[in-house]
């Protein structure tokens, strides 16, 4: 059974940091694209990063450099490592499994100003 669960959100004040967990079973995420998307306030859902198997990881522009994605294989965990957060920021996060079409719950973070 696939499954993903999310943790590590919360509130952090503006210039803070964050990592986000993605813990996977039912399938090894290193054969997989892995994705983090964001849904903010009445705003669309929007794309934040993505890993393909060989571990080649690209980032939506208003995070590169900030947001690091990353993944343990071992733990068959992905990661995201959100610095220098902002209040633009704030969002349910989710992980997925681009090619399953499965995504996470989400978790919520919110940066203050």
């Amino acid at each position: 059974q696939v499954q993903l669960v999310e943790s590590g959100g919360g509130l952090v004040q503006s210039g803070g940091s964050l990592r986000l967990s993605c813990a996977a079973s039912g399938f090894t995420i290193s054969r997989y694209y892995m994705a983090w998307h964001r849904k903010a306030p009445g705003k669309q859902r929007e794309w934040v990063a993505s890993t393909a198997p060989d571990g080649d990881t690209n980032y939506a522009e208003f995070v590169k450099g900030r947001f690091t994605s990353s993944r343990d294989s071992a733990k068959n965990t992905v990661y995201l490592q959100m610095n220098s957060l902002k209040p633009d920021d704030t969002a349910v996060y989710y992980c997925g499994n681009v090619g399953l079409h499965y995504w996470g719950q989400g978790t919520q973070v919110t940066v203050s100003s």
